[in-house]
């Protein structure tokens, strides 16, 4: 048995569009929050954990939605079309909204761009278990991580390109490519991704029938050992942290990088940029590392090399080319992480409660994300713009310390044959 990889990369398509979504959103809205509307840092903040709090509900209930959905394209397709026409229309309201100076139009749109993002999410990432069969689960999500972190270097770049070099500069281009660039990735996936026919030969079941045994499997549920339950609590008090840690620089770092190093414009992509970089070109070393070291070694590896850059970021006060140094070592960091935390999640599950545990995964790290850009965003704003890394050097340090008890979804895996395997996560 072997992955069709053609087939995984264009079911990716969607997550990368996504992707290059959420690398715009992170990196602008805030821009356009403080720079055209002169929000706080802290209402900045608050506004920018809304798409989590908006998360925690509508992903739980749009994945089962989808589940219950049945048409000529499937169950996931329709949300992925239906999702994505919806937030580029609404995407190109944003810069018109800040063009004219319009708060009100901007967070209307804002707020119904974040449910029409959260309608099809979940379907996106399920279509990937949904056709793939379960053993090459592992080496798919690598493919679409692949496909994901490629949407995000898009945004990074365009942002790079596009965006002038002025106090107030006009994202209106920006937004206008990422939403083409969405728009390709979706309709090339309805063109090659025949989500009943794929569901049909990988399940061997009628699409319109269950057996009894297949209702069994869904609805099992198998109490945890109190081992490894106290594993999985302190595993995903950990993912909370380092989402406290991480997301912290990634929201705030476009306002950081133009208050206290006087970038401007579309400058402050090249650290980010670099960051992600990293992370893509490391995840091939880190599954060799993982299957040699086991995966919580390669984790608290990564959260040291993470919390080290954090420390070195506090030593520049000024722009200094040597800062992308810094920034590799977070993307390489967060990578070993991302690569490994998931699976260790998922491997404390019991049968078939896959989906149960990948909503506890999302469920704190989405915390995280609500938490974080409010507190440190009150910090940036009431003590000081430098309280940045070394905030997220606690938070890190602090996942490392939750990491060191987590006992439990280890494993060391057999050698692969694929090169593409070692993205195991």
């Amino acid at each position: 048995m072997k992955l069709n990889y053609k087939q995984t990369f264009f079911i990716g398509l969607a997550f990368m569009s996504i992707c290059s979504f959420w690398q715009l959103y992170d990196n602008l809205v805030p821009l356009m929050l403080s720079n055209t509307f002169q929000i706080g840092e802290t209402v900045t903040g608050i506004i920018m954990a809304l798409d989590n709090v908006l998360a925690l509900f509508l992903l739980p209930l749009f994945g089962s939605l989808s589940d219950k959905v049945h048409t000529k394209l499937g169950k996931r397709t329709p949300f992925i079309i239906i999702g994505t026409a919806l937030a580029i229309v609404l995407m190109m309201l944003l810069p018109l909204a800040a063009n004219t100076n319009n708060f009100l139009l901007f967070i209307v749109s804002l707020g119904l761009l974040l449910i029409a993002m959260g309608s099809y999410r979940t379907p996106a990432v399920a279509l990937m278990p949904d056709v793939t069969p379960k053993p090459l689960r592992s080496q798919a999500n690598a493919v679409i991580n692949l496909l994901g972190t490629l949407g995000a270097i898009f945004t990074l770049i365009i942002s790079k390109v596009l965006i002038a070099d002025v106090p107030k500069p006009d994202y209106s281009l920006v937004f206008q490519a990422v939403s083409i660039f969405m728009v390709l990735a979706v309709i090339i996936l309805v063109l090659k991704i025949k989500e009943n026919t794929l569901l049909a030969s990988n399940t061997g079941l009628n699409l319109e029938e269950d057996t009894e045994k297949t209702k069994e499997n869904i609805h099992e549920v198998n109490p945890l050992q109190p081992a490894v339950k106290r594993s999985l609590i302190f595993l995903l008090i950990s993912v909370f942290l380092w989402f406290m840690a991480y997301n912290a620089v990634t929201t705030a770092f476009s306002r950081y990088a133009a208050k206290v190093w006087g970038l401007q414009g579309g400058n402050f992509a090249n650290a980010l940029l670099v960051a992600t970089g990293a992370a893509t070109i490391s995840y091939i070393p880190i599954g060799f590392l993982s299957v040699k070291l086991g995966r919580k070694k390669t984790i608290l590896t990564g959260i040291l090399l993470m919390s080290f850059s954090y420390f070195l970021g506090t030593a520049f006060t000024d722009y200094s080319p040597v800062i992308y140094l810094v920034f590799a070592m977070t993307g390489i960091g967060w990578a070993a992480i991302n690569v490994n935390s998931y699976p260790m999640v998922v491997e404390m599950g019991k049968g078939t409660a896959v989906g149960k545990y990948t909503g506890l995964y999302y469920t704190f790290s989405m915390s995280a994300q609500i938490c974080t850009p409010i507190l440190s965003g009150f910090l940036l704003e009431n003590v000081s713009y430098r309280t940045l890394f070394p905030y997220s050097v606690v938070f890190s340090l602090l996942s490392f310390c939750t990491m060191l008890l987590v006992k439990h979804g280890d494993s060391k895996p057999a050698k692969k044959s694929g090169t593409l395997e070692h993205f195991d996560n």
